[in-house]
């Protein structure tokens, strides 16, 4: 029959399927590793994680991607070790599964080599990457659109300021697009075209740091400070040396900060202590996201809950829904 030709299809299908770049988020949030060949990128992930890496000096060893947890104090981060970028070749497929995983990723790190031209390696992987629609922290602007059930409304949450337009606009923008319901996280000095191209999805913006590997190399110094000089204030770069020892406390804080989380600890009516581990939220994120996360039912029924803070003037202070959060609040949920 035709459905025993089609499942018959799919099998054979699946017996041939090659290799898998998909890789399923897990931790706080999913960072790439991504550059040319042989700059590093399996020895730091070797280094600082607990992936099963091949380090080798043959280029191109990675041919796919390599997944590895990375502990930053009482939070983990999955890092992803990407195939090499190649020259002039984004529309190759190597190229195109990177890219795919490069976009789907929260953050990146780009990594280049001090022993050699650093500056035009990163030209090499910048434009690449700008070839598959990903932005690199050009202008700090990223326009966030989290979608929202019907009757929620449009909520604007500022982190910068609007460049040639009122939040009024952007409301406008967001309904003549039929998105009646969201909330729009804007970060940076952002404008209208801004907000519109994060509508489309077409290019993405993603948050970055450089490594700068082999500092510990002859003529590192002039190579970094040329690379400094190239990405001026855009994108921070960090020099390492994967031979030597990695700074995992300083890397690890860097990350967090440029992927603009916040820990949230709770904490049970009946307990006087906090939970050991936190949820990692997006700054930004209110009582109402946090329950949100935990559960369903905990979201829907939700009462009220205390708060303890620093910045509050006593705790715990008893919020609604639509307190903003920020790092380190213990929060105690309360069912109605």
């Amino acid at each position: 029959t035709l459905r025993r030709e089609i499942n018959e299809k799919k099998r054979r299908r699946g017996g041939k399927r090659g290799r898998q770049f998909f890789i399923e988020k897990d931790g706080a949030a999913q960072v790439v590793i991504v550059g040319l060949t042989k700059v590093g990128k399996s020895s730091l992930l070797s280094s600082i994680t607990n992936a099963k890496v091949t380090v080798s000096d043959y280029p191109y060893t990675t041919r796919t991607p390599v997944p590895g947890m990375f502990q930053y104090e009482d939070i983990y981060f999955q890092l992803v070790e990407a195939p090499a970028i190649m020259r002039h070749t984004a529309n190759e497929r190597l190229s195109n599964l990177t890219i795919g995983l490069c976009r789907n990723a929260d953050m990146l790190i780009i990594m280049v080599d001090l022993s050699k031209d650093s500056v035009g390696q990163l030209k090499v992987i910048l434009t690449e990457l700008e070839r598959g629609g990903i932005n690199v922290d050009k202008r700090h602007v990223k326009v966030e659109i989290e979608r929202k059930h019907r009757g929620a409304g449009l909520r604007l949450i500022l982190y910068g300021r609007l460049h040639g337009s009122t939040t009024k606009d952007v409301e406008e923008l967001l309904r003549s697009y039929r998105i009646m319901d969201a909330i729009v996280r804007i970060h940076g000095d952002a404008t209208l075209d801004d907000v519109e191209e994060a509508i489309f999805g077409g290019t993405v913006d993603k948050p970055a740091l450089i490594l700068a590997n082999k500092f510990d190399v002859q003529g590192a110094v002039q190579n970094l400070e040329a690379l400094v000089s190239f990405v001026k204030d855009s994108t921070p770069v960090i020099p390492i040396s994967c031979r030597g020892s990695v700074d995992t406390s300083a890397l690890g804080k860097e990350i967090f900060r440029h992927l603009d989380l916040v820990r949230i600890y709770t904490k049970e009516p009946s307990e006087k202590e906090r939970s050991p581990k936190p949820f990692v939220l997006k700054k930004g994120a209110s009582v109402q996201d946090l329950a949100k996360k935990i559960h369903s039912e905990l979201h829907e029924k939700f009462g009220y809950a205390k708060v303890w803070a620093e910045r509050l003037p006593f705790g715990p202070q008893k919020v609604g829904s639509y307190f903003i959060l920020e790092d380190g609040d213990i929060v105690e949920l309360h069912m109605r």
